[in-house]
């Protein structure tokens, strides 16, 4: 859905954005994670003209073997069969429809494609802009809100491809337990999770550091509610940042989830838009010195559209190192969107 810009020398320093219809066919109804979402942020990239002039990369749906490298082939298998007979519930957040296994799977095929164009110099960096998200989904199961887990995907291709040290980075309000899982015992995937405690699902204590070959290459940094922008951006320098250059990367995944923003309605954090922006300019160095600066971001949580939107603009400027679209984030943000607080 992104336009090819006549100069492509200057579009590939310009993040390449992936979206696309389909991941509106998720139908959830009016559950928090829902099309709307996705209407917000295009709806604000829009107005601020920001769709245009960038790698125009084009994705197709994972197949089930890529789907392998990270899930179950028999809970591949099953999960296409429970959509195929209309759908249901995984459990109680988790909707699927007729239409469902196919928009995750062509959200992982995003993210596949995003690490190829970053790799083969097509883009500098990407940003997955799909759903349902992905990080809870664990190799054998899907759950809260998510059905494949498309940034650990993303991590095992560009394993397949020779890289041995990907670095994810997931600031999500929930913790991750998913993409830990998948890598809690491999040292060529540095996994740090930023998240609420307690929170769902209840996992990613401190004390949970990878096992085996894995051990120290899972950090988990659970915070109490009320966290703020400056709480945020100590963690990442204290603790991720250290952590991130001495296994230096050499490409960094973002699970990029926004329900840490003050105005979330699943969350008791105090995010603002420029905190992520921030967040983001941290790991926009850590790639720059270690990885050429391919960095991919998925958009994983984030339930207030208006905040959402504003979110993603900021942290799309921080990719782009654009500090004009920082400035629009931070205007589509003066609605009160940094303004709520906590009893």
């Amino acid at each position: 859905m992104t336009t090819r810009p006549p100069n492509r020398g200057l579009s590939r320093e310009r993040t390449a954005l992936f979206r696309s219809l389909t991941f509106h066919e998720h139908d959830t109804g009016g559950h928090p994670e829902n099309a709307g979402r996705l209407v917000a942020i295009d709806t604000a990239l829009e107005r601020l003209d920001l769709i245009a002039g960038r790698p125009d990369i084009s994705f197709t749906a994972a197949p089930d073997d890529v789907l392998a490298r990270v899930h179950d082939p028999r809970y591949i298998a099953g999960i296409r069969e429970f959509a195929a007979r209309g759908g249901g519930w995984l459990d109680a957040d988790t909707s699927v429809g007729r239409r469902s296994v196919d928009a995750a799977a062509l959200a992982a095929g995003a993210g596949v494609a995003a690490v190829d164009a970053v790799l083969d110099g097509r883009a500098r960096r990407g940003f997955v802009l799909a759903r349902p998200p992905g990080h809870h989904a664990t190799p054998s199961r899907g759950m809260g809100f998510c059905l494949f887990n498309t940034v650990a995907i993303a991590a095992a291709h560009a394993l397949d491809r020779g890289l041995d040290r990907v670095l994810i980075v997931d600031w999500d309000v929930h913790h991750g337990n998913g993409t830990q899982d998948a890598f809690y015992e491999s040292n060529e995937v540095l996994f740090c999770s930023v998240h609420q405690w307690p929170l769902y699902p209840g996992t990613g204590a401190a004390s949970e550091r990878g096992a085996g070959r894995g051990e120290g290459y899972t950090i988990n940094v659970p915070l109490a509610p009320g966290a703020d922008d400056d709480g945020y951006r100590d963690v990442f320098d204290q603790v991720i940042l250290p952590a991130a250059n001495a296994f230096r990367p050499q490409i960094v995944l973002i699970s990029a989830g926004f329900d840490a923003h003050a105005n979330d309605p699943l969350a008791s954090m105090l995010l603002t838009e420029r905190g992520f922006g921030d967040l983001a300019r941290r790991i926009v160095q850590i790639a720059d010195d270690h990885a050429d600066g391919h960095v991919v971001a998925f958009l994983e949580g984030g339930y207030d559209p208006p905040a959402l939107a504003a979110s993603v603009v900021a942290t799309l400027a921080a990719l782009d190192g654009d500090d004009a679209s920082l400035a629009s984030a931070l205007r589509l943000g003066d609605g009160g969107t940094e303004t709520r607080h906590h009893e």
